[in-house]
């Protein structure tokens, strides 16, 4: 049956790229969900299915102490699904696939989170669901891969992608990063897949199946540190924030005003500005420090002299300094700090009657061919918009409501 909407109709002016498309979301946690916020963010409606008797996305369940603890609207919850319907269904039952299958019939994108194998016992598999519509695209997160029936999990995977072991001091424990770091990657490797196959279909009509992993996704964000490892044979070891190949670039240094600071110095000229800065020209010219390379090899010396001549001025005074001589600098803030400043207001999303709190976008970019989403529903209630979405027909069965997709 071919979707209601097609990505091959042309939005018009000042309208959101990704108004009428349908987005069936069979994801939970982060990774997932962060996809159909993104989605939502972009003009698109998205369909959050959740099983009630299960209690929904289990991070409805994942509260901090300070929150109150029968909401099922956590904040970790409500970091990936601002701009959704909640529709409550029970796969596991013959009335619950009639009515997803009806929903998909009519959809654009599914995204899906199952370990191999569960999505086909709830007849919820690409095969099954292409045969309904064959103009699908179905984005698929697994932990390891389609073959592999291991669930991932970010913290398992930061640990053996290598993440931890960077993400420590030298001779110090490993440590997984505060946020799911491996998850926001694959995030954005399923956006990447699911665009990809947007435009493929505009051009042809054809849906697709697009798979990613936590694996691959943290893999394919080693990067300079992998690369490091293929190209010298060296195991790259945990140096805190510094940086391998790049001095003075991530220490915290801590100035006369408690302030913490970090500098990224990537060229030769921005170290001569930062020596003039801190008063100490002559470090520009010292045989030790003139070039980077001489800087990494002599990295023991000059961070110890960094550590010294920074405790000795203000914190604030300098930063205004290095940033008149265009030298890459910055405050260690807190999330709350960083959150209130003015820099940040543009990414936050206006808080709500149902949800009087702010939300993090998750669309960073911007356009000059659409508008910036004002704001978005507050995040849904386990089941909130099941009778918005779903009829009862004659003998009793769920049916679509075409007003959802009109």
């Amino acid at each position: 049956m071919t979707p209601i909407v097609s990505a091959q109709v042309s939005p018009t002016a000042n309208e959101l790229p990704f108004k009428g498309l349908v987005i069936i979301e069979l994801a939970s946690v982060l990774a997932g969900p962060q996809v159909g916020q993104f989605f939502a963010e972009l003009g698109a409606t998205v369909l959050k299915i959740e099983h009630a008797a299960q209690g929904g996305d289990v991070t409805r369940s994942w509260k901090t102490s300070a929150e109150p603890a029968d909401t099922d609207v956590s904040a970790y919850f409500s970091s990936s699904n601002w701009g959704k319907q909640s529709v409550a269904l029970d796969l596991t039952t013959a009335e619950g696939r009639a009515a997803i299958h009806t929903l998909i019939a009519r959809a654009d994108v599914v995204l899906a989170s199952y370990k191999p194998g569960d999505a086909e016992k709830l007849c919820v598999d690409y095969e099954t669901l292409a045969n309904l519509n064959p103009q699908l695209i179905y984005g698929h997160i697994t932990g390891y891969g389609p073959e592999v029936h291991r669930a991932g999990y970010d913290a398992v995977l930061q640990a053996e992608a290598g993440f931890m072991h960077l993400n420590a001091l030298p001779g110090q424990a490993p440590l997984k990063m505060p946020v799911a770091m491996v998850d926001l990657l694959t995030a954005h490797q399923l956006k990447e897949g699911l665009l990809t196959a947007l435009y493929r279909r505009a051009r042809t009509g054809q849906g697709a199946l697009v798979q990613v992993s936590l694996l691959d996704s943290a893999l394919a964000s080693l990067a300079n540190q992998g690369t490091g490892w293929l190209v010298t044979g060296h195991d790259p070891q945990p140096m805190g924030s510094g940086h391998p190949s790049i001095v003075p670039y991530g220490t915290v240094y801590q100035a006369a005003d408690g302030r913490r600071l970090v500098l990224a110095i990537g060229s030769d000229r921005q170290f001569q500005q930062l020596c003039a800065a801190l008063g100490r020209p002559s470090w520009a010219t010292d045989l030790r420090f003139a070039t980077n390379s001489l800087r990494v090899t002599y990295r023991n010396e000059l961070e110890e002299l960094l550590q010294e001549r920074i405790r000795e001025v203000n914190g604030a005074e300098l930063l205004l300094a290095l940033e008149q001589r265009a030298v890459p600098a910055g405050a260690v803030r807190t999330v709350g700090e960083a959150l209130t400043a003015k820099s940040a207001q543009h990414m936050l999303l206006p808080p709500c009657a149902a949800f009087p709190y702010s939300g993090l976008r998750t669309v960073a970019f911007r356009s000059n061919a659409w508008p910036v989403m004002p704001a978005l529903s507050a995040p849904p209630h386990i089941g909130q918009q099941s009778a918005a979405v779903l009829n009862q027909g004659d003998e009793g069965h769920p049916q679509l409501k075409n007003d959802v997709f009109s």
